[in-house]
This record gives structure tokens, sequence and C-alpha cells, in this order.
């Protein structure tokens, strides 16, 4: 069950703020944790996509390669931000950069599937998330 925190948090997503807070409070038990130490990877560049992610507390960067292993930074983002929502949604399943904690990160993941459903049973408000997509 979703705690009052939890979606003010949800509010704080560009992609989620247009929602009501019963819809949020729907979505929050699709949503599952994931934990970066400072370095860690989350994905690579090529890698297969079927969940996408919020950052919720600490950053990540995010980085193409440019030459053989040479990878070169594009952005920092910090909490509220959405990753790989591209392999998710796009024509292409595959990761299209590399996302790597910068510090101690929290993100809470999405699947496909979860969409999916959030879609089925909402699709008015899934309107509205497409939209902000």
């Amino acid at each position: 069950m979703a705690k009052p925190g939890d979606i003010a948090f949800l509010r704080q997503v560009d992609l989620l703020r247009d929602l009501d807070e019963e819809q949020l409070a729907a979505l929050w038990p699709r949503l599952r944790e994931r934990r970066l130490r400072k370095g860690e990877v989350l994905f690579r560049e090529g890698d297969p996509g079927e969940e996408m992610f919020f950052v919720r507390s600490g950053a990540v960067l995010v980085s193409k390669k440019v030459s053989g292993r040479v990878e070169q930074i594009l952005s920092r983002l910090e909490p509220g931000a959405i990753v790989g929502e591209m392999s998710v949604f796009g024509d292409e399943p595959k990761r299209t950069a590399t996302i790597q904690a910068d510090i101690e990160t929290s993100l809470l993941a999405l699947d496909r599937v979860s969409i999916n459903q959030f879609i089925d049973a909402n699709p008015r408000d899934a309107a509205r998330f497409f939209q902000e997509m």
C-alpha cells in the first residue's frame, strides 16, 4: 500500500504528474525497488530492455559508446527522472545508452507487463501517461 510520501514522489515524476491520487496508488504496487551502489551499472547500451525506471534517490549517469570501449557521459539524472523508457515504448527493444549509478541510488522499476496491465485497467489515465511521453 502506498504511503503519502510514495505518492508525493510519484507526483514529482513528469510522466505521472497528471494522474490522480487513486491512479498513483494503483500504480504503486506494480513498482519494484532497485538499489545501486556507486559505480554499479543498471544496464548497458545494446542490452535488451523490458522495464523503465524512476530515479527515487541518488543520481545516475547516462553514457554512450563513442569509440571501441570509450564512453562519453551525456547527462546526470536525479530524483524524478525516467530512464529506460525508450526500449519499453520505442521501436527498438534494446537499450540506447548505458546507465550507471553516480552515487548510491534507489530506483523504482516498472516492467512492460505491469505497464500493459495499468493501461488495460485505466485507459483514460494511460492516454495521459502516453501524452507525457
